[in-house]
């Protein structure tokens, strides 16, 4: 906002709250910020479900990790229509390069298991074109669908027996809460594991291809600035991810024993020790 002529306490009031993943107090601060008339609500996660039911006809500017008119959000990417724009960090001609880096540690044919929430809008696609990528590159890959801990640890019991030598949990809110776990899973069976953000490798994963969630949210900055100057929500597309982030742990690396190809080394962004 700075970048855009803005100085808080000078012509813009930032108001924020943080509603610690409970759906009860995400409600009521939307409620309250409705009620205090801001100009714009700014949400992602969890927070956002709140905010398309009680923002009312205050714009909400999003940034969120599914299929936003699979979720109903938005009548399209193109043209949102309504109160609500912003960006979708589901990019799904990344998925493949993903799974294609992945195999750069893997031997041939190597059984690759799909973490995901089945709940999650845009999974689906997700899924099929991981299928599609992973058809091309020689891989099998395992579904394991995870809605909540018990059926995580359901599903990484069973990994433990079929054979599975990866992991990749596609970037959503239940698999970003249970990074740590997954990432611990990795390290006691030595299974290389990947995502889709960076705070997966920072948390453990050997590996996180995807958008740079950093570079996103400050581009929510551009709709907050058009909005404020009389843009209306409805005109203004659904944003894919501005930029491309590689992240590699390579602490994970030699902890599971992957012997990491220099050329992958020298095309990351950045390396967690």
């Amino acid at each position: 906002m700075r970048d855009r002529g803005y100085a808080e306490g000078r012509n813009v009031v930032i108001d924020a709250r943080l509603a610690d993943g409970s759906r009860d107090r995400a409600d009521e601060m939307v409620a309250d910020l409705v009620r205090s008339k801001v100009d714009v609500i700014v949400t992602q996660g969890g927070a956002l479900r709140s905010a398309i039911r009680h923002a009312g006809a205050t714009p909400v500017v999003m940034g969120y990790s599914g299929d936003p008119v699979q979720a109903g959000f938005v009548d399209s990417l193109a043209r949102p229509g309504g109160t609500r724009t912003g960006m979708s960090f589901l990019a799904l001609e990344l998925v493949g390069k993903r799974l294609e880096i992945l195999g750069q540690v893997l031997p041939a044919k190597p059984k690759v298991a799909i973490v995901a929430d089945p709940d999650h809008p845009g999974e689906s696609t997700e899924y099929q074109s991981s299928r599609l990528a992973a058809r091309g590159l020689g891989m099998t890959l395992g579904y394991f669908p995870v809605r909540d801990v018990k059926e995580l640890d359901s599903a990484l019991n069973a990994m433990a027996d079929d054979g599975t030598q990866a992991i990749v949990a596609f970037p959503d809110a239940f698999t970003l809460d249970q990074r740590e776990r997954i990432a611990a899973f990795g390290l006691k069976h030595r299974l290389p594991t990947a995502s889709g953000w960076s705070a997966y490798a920072d948390s453990g994963f050997l590996l996180a291809y995807g958008p740079n969630l950093n570079d996103s949210y400050a581009h929510l900055a551009g709709y907050v600035d058009k909005i404020l100057k009389g843009a209306k929500p409805a005109d203004l597309p659904v944003e894919l991810p501005v930029s491309v982030e590689f992240v590699i742990n390579t602490g994970t690396a030699k902890a599971i024993g992957v012997k990491l190809p220099q050329t992958m080394l020298l095309r990351a962004n950045r390396t967690v020790e």
